[in-house]
């Protein structure tokens, strides 16, 4: 699904952005509500300042926030593994040379504008600057999976992330 986002890009560069877990709902610009086999619930949430998605199964609750946030320090792991909770993100970030990341961003849409499990939002002023989220289901194991992009025009970076969590 691929939606106009009626507000201010609030993201500045990569370096901004930091990894928060079990965070607060925050306030969205918009909601992907999705139920998955299990029953698992997905909440994939645009924020001004990137993405949060909230994972419900059974009486269990995730919250992964990849966003700035205010009074936290901007930190962004390449990688965290949480075997207790089946919990692993990996994020990388990429300064393709020109005209790269127009034409990943381009790609991304193009492919992501009518998957039912994914969420693309465009920013105001750069057709660019976007955060989009896809959700992978029906992995080994019962894990559920998403990956994220959050494309920063005025940086000339591209932010990929991957969670996987192996539900219990």
């Amino acid at each position: 699904m691929l939606v106009t986002l009626d507000a201010p890009y609030v993201d500045t560069s990569a370096a901004d952005l930091s990894l928060a877990r079990d965070d607060v709902e925050r306030p969205a610009l918009h909601v992907l509500d999705l139920v998955l086999p299990g029953p698992i619930r997905l909440e994939l949430r645009l924020l001004g300042a990137s993405h949060q998605v909230v994972l419900r199964a059974g009486d269990s609750t995730l919250t992964e926030t990849v966003a700035c946030l205010p009074g936290r320090p901007p930190e962004l792991p390449a990688t965290v593994l949480d075997e207790a909770t089946g919990y692993r993100f990996v994020a990388t970030v990429l300064r393709p040379p020109d005209p790269g990341l127009r034409d990943r961003v381009a790609a991304l849409r193009a492919e992501l504008a009518d998957d039912r499990l994914a969420l693309v939002g465009v920013f105001p002023g750069d057709p660019d600057a976007v955060t989009a989220l896809a959700v992978r289901s029906g992995l080994p194991g019962g894990a559920v999976a998403w990956r994220t992009w959050h494309a920063y025009p005025q940086t000339n970076e591209l932010v990929l992330t991957e969670t996987v969590v192996a539900l219990r």
